[in-house]
């Protein structure tokens, strides 16, 4: 038979924020990009994306071929 695998309590840490918290886990070290501290789904707060939305660069690239 095999045996499971040893659970730890780990401290989780977000490398964005810097906020931790505390879980059980096969791995010894965990660390996140995100978190719910920092997500922009969770918190509300959206990114500016500085390109523009995909249908207005779409229509500059075609008045630039067109003329």
């Amino acid at each position: 038979m095999t045996q499971h695998p040893a659970l730890y309590l780990v401290d989780v840490r977000c490398s964005s924020c810097g906020a931790t918290f505390v879980t059980r886990s096969t791995a010894e070290t965990i660390s996140a990009d995100v978190c719910s501290n920092c997500h922009p789904a969770y918190t509300g707060k959206g990114r500016t994306l500085a390109g523009g939305d995909r249908i207005k660069r779409f229509n500059e690239r075609l008045a630039r071929a067109a003329g």
